[in-house]
């Protein structure tokens, strides 16, 4: 009863070391911190093309650090899933976050295989378990505001973004059927749609006959309301947020 006891109250620590949450200890923080240093030096490789024994090598011991705080994390499975049995070990693996991590660990092992570099832009997500995004989020006044406003807003997002994505796919089957010999795929038109709705216009690929380029110019007018619509949305809610913000701290005054 005694060494379990011991275990357990060990394994609290660890939980209490690697957890996200609102009392952070000093050791948390400092283990937050390197882990952020972690991560940021195994983004190195991604910024060169050819494989050096030197981004190898920081390749696998950011690799194998990350196992270990995998492993660690799976350790204390049951505080993390705040389920206390066997199952929670079961379960952890299959859990988001811990896909994640193994994500991100399986191209370290890859030694810079072209196939698996997009892996390690997982790593760029880990960051925010580190930071503690939750803690960040409940001590900044206007990202519980811009919160609040999506949260109200969601319907509305929503129903701009399909509409966004209905206007893209119009545009280019139209586009598509008016320039045959403009695109070698379908795929090439949801591409020109999509610049165009943004008014970007890289210019790669131009519309050649007149009515092409009238479809091009009304697309291009419509694409500048509808880009709007969201801007528009989020700013009238987060007027009103803040509104209503001001309002509480009145009433609690």
């Amino acid at each position: 009863m005694g060494n379990n006891k011991q275990t357990e109250k060990f394994r609290k620590r660890i939980y209490d070391f690697v957890t996200v949450g609102f009392n952070v200890s000093l050791w948390g923080r400092i283990y937050d911190a390197f882990m952020v240093a972690v991560i940021i030096t195994g983004l190195i490789p991604l910024m060169f093309k050819q494989t050096t024994p030197m981004m190898a090598l920081i390749d696998t011991g950011v690799g194998i650090i990350f196992i270990i705080d995998y492993l660690i994390r799976w350790l204390v499975a049951d505080y993390i899933l705040q389920k206390h049995n066997w199952k929670a070990f079961v379960i952890y693996p299959f859990t988001p976050m811990a896909i994640m991590d193994l994500l991100s660990i399986l191209p370290s092992f890859m030694f810079l295989n072209n196939g698996f570099r997009l892996f390690r832009f997982f790593r760029l997500m880990m960051v925010l378990r580190v930071f503690k995004l939750t803690r960040i989020l409940h001590y900044s006044r206007n990202v519980m505001i811009m919160r609040s406003v999506f949260r109200r807003q969601k319907k509305a997002l929503l129903y701009v973004m399909f509409m966004v994505i209905g206007y893209i796919l119009i545009c280019a089957l139209i586009m598509f059927n008016v320039e045959p010999n403009l695109f070698d795929s379908f795929f090439e038109a949801i591409y020109w749609s999509a610049t165009s709705l943004t008014t970007i216009g890289y210019g790669d690929i131009c519309p050649v006959t007149v009515v092409g380029r009238l479809f091009t110019v009304l697309s291009a007018i419509m694409g500048i309301a509808i880009v709007a619509l969201p801007s528009s949305i989020i700013t009238a809610g987060y007027m009103r947020e803040l509104e209503r913000y001001r309002n509480s701290k009145s009433d609690d005054i």
